[in-house]
């Protein structure tokens, strides 16, 4: 898609603006145009394959139909290379089928903690003990351990979404991964 050169003097904020207040994808056609091909540079590089990377364009468009009425986006720009990027990885996630950690952004310690996620389905006390023990968190670590775990959102996502720090969401994830850890271990002993 080109950009219409009735719109090439519009800023991206303009454009933005247009858009969230009309919900007419021709605006956001018209600013995601801009980037798409460094969207797609991005995409080739994470995923490595050509055919992949022209669908997560796609993919990535439909994402910011949903996600653009949800943040408050001071750089569309910047925020659009985070969520191109947190796409790109939580595909490679799911290929990988495990939790994969962004360099210097999610930097988590690896334990056991991720079995309490798998197969909750398939065992009920698991799956009671795991929600009460989730219900029982404070509300910031309840908050980033579900938008983590069972959203999927990124560090940064979580952040952007709940206007809590970077910093503070990873010490909610810790800390409420420690203390459901502990919590279900109890349940599950009695």
């Amino acid at each position: 898609m080109k950009i219409q050169p009735a719109y090439n003097h519009w800023t991206d904020d303009e454009l933005l603006k247009q858009f969230i207040q009309t919900s007419d994808q021709q605006w956001l056609g018209q600013l995601y145009s801009r980037y798409v091909s460094l969207v797609y540079g991005l995409c080739l590089k994470y995923l490595q394959q050509i055919e992949d990377a022209e669908d997560a364009v796609i993919n990535i468009y439909e994402e910011l139909v949903r996600k653009i009425p949800e943040y408050r986006i001071e750089n569309f720009k910047t925020w659009l290379y985070s969520v191109s990027k947190n796409h790109c990885l939580q595909l490679l996630r799911k290929e990988k089928n495990r939790f994969f950690e962004e360099v210097d952004i999610q930097n988590m310690e690896s334990d056991d903690f991720e079995h309490l996620f798998i197969d909750v389905n398939e065992n009920k006390e698991k799956e009671d003990a795991l929600n009460d023990c989730i219900d029982r968190l404070p509300e910031g670590q309840r908050k980033c351990i579900i938008h983590f775990f069972f959203d999927d959102f990124s560090y940064i996502d979580i952040a952007e979404k709940t206007g809590i720090t970077l910093n503070k969401v990873k010490s909610y994830i810790q800390n409420g991964k420690r203390n459901l850890k502990i919590c279900i271990q109890k349940k599950m002993k009695n």
